[in-house]
């Protein structure tokens, strides 16, 4: 193997995960620090005296069992609430007229670009009348549009790479719009449904402003604003703020490495095999 595939194909990957780790990597480290010692001066990636005290010590602290039980139930509804929507407005995008499409894609465009501050106080209104502050209402509200325009966009462009030939002749067995776009047409997006499902996860799990907007009781927080409860509880004790870190990361890197094989697929493979 010559030297230039090795270092495209691996070298640079791998230079480029280490690089994106190195957040997780540091707050591990830190994490096994001895509780109230101070952030170390250089690289450290074994402190001395390495414990374990800092773990069960924030789960003593405060109810973070109880604040990552409510993120779960959170992506729970949001996540497939999200899947379902965004795979619906992308096909339907998919199915429309060149002229329309491109207004399409370029309103979601647009709707990627609107600050959410633009919105906080509307969106804080509108629940406020509906009678659902303080609880989990808000939080998956925004699935019910898809979570994102971007996961809409992913979708549009999965769709866009199944043949119009497939489509036909599911039309021609008498499938119908939504029995093509469920038996047909989400079959060979699988990829891009990986990653609209793992974004999706991120951006609820991870979401940290609309629990700080809507939730009032200390029992519905979810783990953001658990470890915002921790830093102001001790704001100087860096290996428990850490352990609260690396216990609330944990979860999205396990749901993206459950589904790395499909990301290391090729999305296209099985399509362009149809049009061959």
């Amino acid at each position: 193997m010559s030297r230039r595939p090795l270092l495209v194909r691996h070298l640079l990957p791998a230079a480029a995960a280490l690089l994106y780790a190195s957040p997780l990597l540091v707050m591990l480290s830190g994490s096994l620090r001895p509780r109230g010692a101070p952030p170390p001066q250089g690289v450290e990636f074994v402190p001395d005296g390495a414990t374990l005290a800092a773990y069960s010590d924030v789960f003593a602290l405060i109810p973070l069992a109880g604040y990552l039980r409510n993120s779960v139930i959170v992506v729970a509804i949001a996540v497939p609430l999200t899947l379902l929507v965004a795979s619906l407005a992308g096909y339907a995008i998919r199915l429309l007229g060149p002229r329309p499409k491109r207004v399409a894609i370029g309103l979601s465009l647009v709707a990627m670009m609107v600050p959410v501050t633009a919105v906080w106080a509307t969106r804080f209104e509108v629940f406020r009348v509906l009678g659902v502050i303080d609880t989990f209402v808000p939080l998956v509200a925004t699935a019910l549009l898809g979570t994102n325009p971007f996961l809409v966009l992913i979708y549009a462009w999965a769709f866009h790479r199944v043949p119009d030939e497939i489509l036909d002749a599911a039309a021609l067995d008498g499938a119908g719009v939504v029995r093509t776009w469920w038996s047909v047409s989400l079959p060979l997006v699988r990829p891009a449904t990986l990653a609209v499902a793992v974004l999706a996860f991120t951006f609820h799990w991870s979401n940290f402003i609309d629990p700080l907007l809507y939730l009032n009781t200390a029992s519905n927080y979810t783990a953001p604003l658990g470890l915002r409860l921790l830093q102001q509880l001790n704001p100087t004790d860096w290996p428990l703020l850490l352990a609260g870190c690396v216990v609330v990361t944990l979860p999205v890197l396990a749901v993206f490495l459950a589904g790395q094989r499909v990301f290391l697929d090729d999305p296209v493979h099985a399509l362009d095999s149809l049009e061959a």
